[in-house]
């Protein structure tokens, strides 16, 4: 009677929590069955500040599709949004994201620890201590050991290719480790040490303060070392969150039920309201919206948006409109202005580029505002904790300034423009309207551009992300996108930023060469207060543009339709898109 008295009050905070934020919103709280249950009222945008059909009720099937397939559903070898949201039905990290709609949902709350993390020695120790009564679905204690040993499997790149690699480089591992399976035996107390069934400290090589962010990724979700069967333990993932899998049909679809060993007294992040969720794998994605306006399916697993056929259909329409919600998601799409390439290496010449550039045509390209984006001034995007907004290059109507363009070229000693290549993903259609865009703003202030499209899959390894052929073939210009692995200043700007990520080819950084912007990066890397560490992220921000070697695009957005029938449905700032863990069905 005390496990249910407490089970129910947990399950009770968490959904309290989620609907008290922003006054909950969505009309009137529904039940499953209840009558006026699918005469909610629909709004546009209703999900993204407010959750949308509030309800405590449990039971149904919750239905998700898939247009594609999943890298892995080991949590040790994946490296998908939408994997890490939908994963927490089966797995429990060290810190997840706050279940709240709004800014709050990009802060990380304690999971499986009892709090965040406990930093030492200015950062170079992490310290965690778990939760008691946390079990795997079979009834074994879930340790510290288990999460040390998730930690250590998933160093392999070899066996778990998919999965991120940030552990793999923060800590500081054994000279020539090859992770937990190839190394049962190595010492890794440099690394990790778990000095009882409790406490997991994590030694890095140097502070860095955004750990709280690394350790919700599901590299620390546990596994026990007995049950692991390698590249295999994807067929079945042995639980610690609130679902199992009832069946799992690889590449096809899966099944999970309720996990009878999760204790609800140790989660208040999940409610666990459905009784069965299925999963349907590589539905063709036109025939996926068609099911989800239909009703035949809750949610698309991927939550990146819908197709153009559907956005034809649903923006027209009132009330297929009212079903969607169309949040700015930190994501960027822009343009690298590549210093390695004359006459670009002179700031004067990056600086005309970026005022001659028309950005509502380069929005129109992209596909307007709803599926493209919103035009973005500067490098962090909204939703990135401590973002700021700012112009340095402002236009009347974002529409470009010939004049100021005209000004920088005479003083790069251009009066009369110049020529450069821009490259694009011939295989992305967007890009390539881009890079037309610009061959048309540019070109207004003697600019001349030439453009070439390289597939995608080699785009980074071989032509734009490979220094090497870029300063051989003259590419001044390269179109891309970078998202966010998690919601702070490193989590976004690290990667496309520090010069000293540049290696011979596989690049995203193509154009950041700035060794001021590298040394505000480690400032903010090792800022353990919040505040000063999202300033020192701005700054860089600033010194980027200044530097003018980004030229962003657009801050991305992307059209989601909210279920038919599905409570609790809300936009996380943190995964990016609605909570699944959070939602029910009636």
């Amino acid at each position: 009677m005390r496990r249910k008295t407490a089970s129910a009050a947990a399950a009770g905070a968490v959904l309290a929590l989620v609907l008290s934020a922003c006054g909950g919103g969505g009309g009137t709280p529904q039940e499953p069955g209840a009558k006026g249950a699918d005469a909610v009222k629909q709004e546009f945008n209703a999900g993204l500040t407010k959750v949308f059909n509030p309800s405590t009720k449990k039971g149904g099937t919750l239905k998700y599709a898939h247009s594609g397939n999943w890298d892995s559903l080991d949590p040790g070898d994946t490296y998908y949004g939408y994997s890490f949201n939908f994963g927490r039905y089966y797995w429990r990290t060290l810190t997840t994201y706050k279940p709240v709609p709004g800014p709050e949902g990009n802060q990380v709350v304690p999971d499986l620890a009892e709090a965040l993390g406990v930093p030492g020695d200015e950062g170079k120790t992490w310290t965690y201590k778990l939760k008691s009564g946390l079990k795997f679905e079979d009834g074994t204690p879930i340790t510290s050991k288990d999460v040390a040993y998730a930690v250590a499997r998933s160093f392999d790149k070899e066996v778990f290719a998919h999965g991120p690699s940030y552990l793999n480089e923060l800590l500081d591992w054994p000279k020539d480790y090859k992770g937990a399976i190839k190394d049962k035996d190595a010492d890794i107390k440099s690394a990790i040490e778990t000095p009882d069934d409790q406490t997991i400290v994590f030694k890095l090589k140097k502070p860095f303060a955004s750990f709280d962010y690394i350790v919700q990724m599901p590299m620390t979700a546990p596994v026990p070392q007995a049950k692991d069967t390698g590249a295999k333990y994807q067929e079945h993932v042995i639980s610690s969150g609130p679902y199992m899998f009832e069946t799992n049909e690889i590449d096809k679809r899966f099944t999970l039920v309720r996990n009878p060993n999760w204790d609800p007294a140790t989660d208040p992040n999940r409610p666990a309201l459905p009784d069965k969720i299925e999963v349907q794998l590589q539905v063709n994605a036109d025939d996926l919206d068609n099911r989800l306006i239909a009703g035949d399916i809750h949610v698309d697993i991927p939550g990146t948006g819908m197709q153009p056929a559907a956005l034809g259909k649903v923006l027209p329409d009132p009330a297929l409109k009212g079903r969607t919600d169309n949040p700015t998601i930190p994501r960027l799409w822009f343009i690298s202005v590549i210093p390695d390439v004359a006459p670009l290496n002179d700031v004067h010449c990056r600086r005309a580029v970026q005022y001659a550039a028309d950005k509502v045509s380069n929005q129109t390209a992209y596909g307007g505002e709803f599926s493209g984006g919103e035009i973005a001034t500067n490098v962090m995007p909204p939703g990135i904790s401590g973002q700021e907004k700012f112009d340095p290059y402002p236009s009347a109507g974002f529409k470009g300034d010939v004049a100021k363009a005209k000004e920088e070229l005479a003083a790069c000693g251009k009066p009369d423009g110049f020529e450069t290549i821009m490259s694009f993903r011939a295989d992305r259609p967007r890009e390539k309207a881009l890079a037309e865009a610009m061959e048309q703003s540019l070109a207004k202030v003697g600019i001349k551009l030439t453009l070439k499209g390289f597939p995608a899959s080699d785009y980074f390894s071989n032509y734009a992300g490979n220094p090497e052929y870029v300063k051989k073939n003259g590419i001044g210009l390269a179109a891309h996108g970078w998202g966010s692995d998690w919601p702070d200043g490193y989590g976004f700007l690290q990667a496309i930023i520090d010069s000293r990520t540049i290696r011979d080819a596989g690049n995203y950084n193509l154009s950041v060469k700035n060794t001021d912007v590298d040394k505000l990066v480690d400032q903010a890397s090792a800022e353990l207060d919040q505040t000063a560490r999202e300033k020192l992220w701005v700054d860089a921000d600033k010194k980027v543009m200044e530097d003018a070697s980004i030229l962003p695009v657009l801050w991305a957005k992307s059209l989601l339709m909210r279920g038919q029938g599905v409570t609790n449905q809300f936009y996380n700032e943190g995964q990016s898109m609605y909570d699944y863990s959070m939602l029910g069905v009636q």
